[in-house]
């Protein structure tokens, strides 16, 4: 069963997209005290539908073995209200906060079994917000780190208003705001169950990238054998999903 979800942070519209198990078609009962789930976090001028249909085909994946998941744009990407020009990773960890909260609120999840998947810079976002919403598990596929967008920045300096990025309009403030931004030390603290899957032919976050929150959170770093940033073949695509599932099954 998929449905809209949509409620605003800072006076913002988020709209997104919760998928519950259907436990007629899936052979597996209702339990009792409601349906693990898990928020996915999307990348950097991403949004719910990642890249080739990535996250919404993730969630009715997990719907098929029993997890449920809520799938959102954060403000100003997608189809949420605010202006890219605003984004900053400091607000769109409040806005994970907010979706873990409202997701926990569902009367079908079990709210002692809500995970975060954070992809890209999702992945990032997603490490600073552990600690804070303290998830039943952590999972970041191709996590990125602040240097990647600190190596955007002509000679090194910020640009005084905005960034034209291909069409995106990026402000001054989420450059600024990169070198405070320390996610590994924030995964370090989380201290719960965690795993990092990368993509061993990722050429935009590098295979080290995961590694490094891999040691940093004290678990495993899952390659996936072919798998470029985006996880760009349908092997790749299945592997990651298939260990994810289990992953979050706690197999």
């Amino acid at each position: 069963m998929e449905t809209f979800a949509s409620f605003k942070v800072g006076g913002q519209k988020i709209y997104g997209m919760v998928h519950l198990p259907e436990p007629d078609l899936t052979g597996t009962p209702r339990p009792q005290h409601g349906f693990a789930g898990v928020v996915i976090l999307h990348g950097f001028t991403g949004n719910r539908g990642g890249d080739h249909r990535l996250l919404p085909l993730l969630s009715r994946y997990l719907a098929e073995r029993g997890i449920a998941s809520l799938r959102f744009d954060f403000r100003g990407s997608g189809e949420s209200e605010g202006d890219f020009s605003e984004m900053t990773v400091s607000r769109e960890v409040e806005d994970a906060v907010a979706m873990v909260e409202y997701f926990k609120d569902l009367p079908e999840i079990d709210p002692e079994r809500v995970m975060l998947l954070g992809f890209s810079m999702g992945g990032l976002v997603a490490a600073l917000t552990a600690p804070q919403v303290r998830p039943h598990r952590l999972a970041l596929w191709a996590p990125a780190l602040p240097e990647l967008w600190l190596k955007m920045l002509p000679g090194g300096f910020v640009p005084p208003a905005i960034m034209d990025q291909g069409g995106w309009p990026i402000g001054r403030e989420f450059f600024l705001e990169m070198p405070r931004l320390n996610p590994l030390k924030a995964a370090g603290q989380f201290g719960g169950q965690a795993r990092v899957f990368h993509g061993d032919a990722d050429k935009t976050c590098p295979p080290e990238y995961g590694v490094r929150y891999a040691e940093a959170l004290g678990c495993d770093c899952i390659a996936i054998p072919n798998g470029t940033h985006t996880f760009e073949s349908l092997e790749s695509t299945e592997t990651l999903y298939k260990a994810t599932a289990a992953f979050l099954l706690g197999e």
